[in-house]
């Protein structure tokens, strides 16, 4: 019964946005089964090494496992070549695994980036283990389409760290506005550049939303 109510646990909005030298990746917390809310403190994106970090959107249960899997290969890697996995040689392990349960598929999408010595990347990965790259901004879950109107209408080549941060946020915000499935309290910002990664505090963030 508790793997059934796992399964059913959706609804979210994730942006992440490539700022002049980083990536800022952030989410809402909202969690919903059908109609019942069922958490606002649901977090959605994750490090996944100190210089790379993913969003998830989809069915719960799916994408923690996902998260877990990713997490362990690529501590593997590094004890065994002796140095961190590239963000794309991250993101073609993801689609590898993905493609290779596409028969019991993970249901979700992933937004996998970070920054390496080939500088800030972004990838959009499907159920499948379809890649979508060379884009300066992404979204997935539910409330994507809001969150799109507002990128596409602001976003600007060569924004710095934090207008970066502000657009995410008005992003995730104008999605939990008219998105039923997104919301929850607050948001978590991850923000990664050639120094590694930090995630804000909620002080932080109430700061870029005032």
């Amino acid at each position: 019964m508790t793997d059934q109510m796992e399964s059913k646990k959706t609804g979210t909005t994730n942006v992440v946005i490539r700022y002049n030298g980083g990536i800022v990746l952030g989410a809402e917390k909202k969690v919903t089964m059908g109609y019942l809310v069922d958490g606002t403190h649901v977090r959605k994106v994750y490090p996944i090494d100190e210089h790379i970090a993913m969003t998830i959107a989809g069915m719960v249960g799916d994408l923690q496992s996902i998260v877990r899997y990713l997490r362990a290969e690529v501590k593997l890697y590094k004890l065994q070549k002796g140095e961190r996995i590239g963000v794309r040689s991250a993101a073609t392990l993801l689609a590898n695994i993905l493609q290779g349960a596409k028969y019991f598929p993970y249901m979700g999408q992933f937004l996998l980036a970070g920054v390496d010595n080939k500088g800030p990347q972004l990838y959009s990965l499907d159920a499948y283990g379809g890649v979508v790259d060379g884009e300066d901004y992404l979204a997935a879950g539910s409330g994507m389409p809001y969150a799109l109107g507002v990128l596409e209408d602001q976003y600007k080549s060569n924004i710095t760290r934090d207008q970066g941060i502000t657009l995410t946020l008005k992003a995730l915000r104008a999605a939990t506005k008219r998105d039923i499935a997104s919301g929850g309290d607050g948001f978590t910002i991850i923000v990664i550049d050639e120094t590694g990664s930090k995630e804000l505090s909620e002080k932080e963030i109430d700061s870029y939303l005032k």
